[in-house]
């Protein structure tokens, strides 16, 4: 069962997708109380990003299920673009303004990291189209015909450096993002006041900063396993899997109290 592509194509992205939708509500419902303390706008920020995630997991077997190329192209193209130009950049401002600074989030900070996720996505999908060049048939569910992208039929010249350039997009979005979202959680964490009355929250950033660290970490073993080895069709189910992994951890932090017997808390 669990080598049947099937199950690879349908299964883990909407168990992946219903992770992070957990997650958002979970977010939802405790911030309803919890954005007294830690402001509403990063309650609100991080619960789009983590619902924009759910989203983009969720449709992955648009992916197979729409048709022969160029349907899997056109939607592996939107659904990239939407991680690399909104929910990444979405997470990383949501975790900018859900762990603030002293001084705020500055506006820049914002626009940069938009405008770097749109280049990357424009980016990644003109390589797409330059190394996409047919489908193949991965199995039938329901019925229906499941296909997905086919790279390279036929060798292209510069073909290295076209995947590496493909890599390198989203080394800097989602990759870079998430690593520069954990790494400004772990800089937050370690700098925390201990005499503070909300003493767990350095305990929940620690998952949160786990989660962000171990689904970047996955995006990069899949990309290194397609620079050495070939743009295999299931190496997506590496960062699936560890999204599911990472969602979980999260939500483990996301549910944990800012501190110990919050008496204030106790229904939320």
């Amino acid at each position: 069962m669990l080598f049947n592509p099937i199950f690879f194509t349908i299964f883990i992205p909407l168990l992946a997708g219903l992770v992070y939708f957990i997650m958002a509500a979970e977010i939802n419902r405790l911030g309803k109380v919890r954005k007294i303390i830690f402001g509403e706008i990063g309650y609100k920020k991080v619960f789009v990003a983590f619902l924009l995630f759910g989203i983009y997991f969720i449709t992955r077997p648009l992916q197979n299920l729409l048709g022969p190329h160029p349907w899997p192209m056109i939607i592996n193209c939107a659904r990239q673009f939407f991680l690399m130009a909104v929910i990444s950049p979405a997470i990383l401002v949501g975790i900018f303004h859900w762990i603030p600074a002293e001084k705020g989030t500055p506006k820049s900070a914002v626009v940069a990291a938009y405008t770097i996720g749109i280049i990357m996505a424009l980016i990644f999908i003109a390589i797409n189209r330059i190394g996409i060049s047919g489908s193949q048939r991965l199995g039938t569910f329901a019925g229906l015909n499941l296909y997905d992208a086919v790279w390279f039929s036929a060798p292209l010249p510069h073909q290295s450096e076209i995947i590496f350039i493909h890599l390198i997009t989203q080394l800097i979005s989602p990759v870079g993002f998430f690593l520069l979202a954990a790494a400004y959680v772990r800089h937050r964490r370690y700098n925390y006041p201990l005499s503070s009355v909300y003493n767990l929250m350095p305990k929940k950033w620690k998952y949160l900063e786990s989660g962000l660290f171990l689904f970047a970490f996955s995006l990069i073993v899949a990309g290194l396993a397609a620079f050495f080895g070939q743009y295999y069709t299931y190496l997506w189910v590496i960062y699936f899997s560890a999204a599911i992994v990472a969602g979980v951890i999260e939500l483990i932090g996301i549910k944990l109290p800012p501190r110990e017997a919050p008496q204030d808390l106790k229904n939320s």
